[in-house]
């Protein structure tokens, strides 16, 4: 590999909204939030809005996500067929 043309590769935690978890690995992503891990460490946090923990597809539970109104909208738009 070339030196200095590739981004910095370390440790980040991944915190998971809709679910609350959180789950260290490594990555070249950065943020300038940190949080205190469970190893006493302290690490980049970076928030994702859904992750394997909380995605229907790996937990097996629909859930609808109706985001303001979504649903409404188009019903009042096109009407309801």
């Amino acid at each position: 590999m070339k030196p200095g043309i590739h981004p910095a590769y370390g440790a980040v935690v991944f915190r998971d909204s809709a679910s609350g978890t959180a789950f260290l690995t490594r990555s070249t992503m950065t943020s300038q939030k940190t949080v205190e891990w469970e190893d006493g460490e302290t690490y980049p946090v970076v928030d994702v809005e859904i992750s394997s923990a909380s995605h229907p597809f790996y937990t097996g539970t629909a859930r609808v996500m109706d985001t303001a109104g979504r649903v409404e909208r188009f019903e009042r738009r096109y009407g309801a067929r």
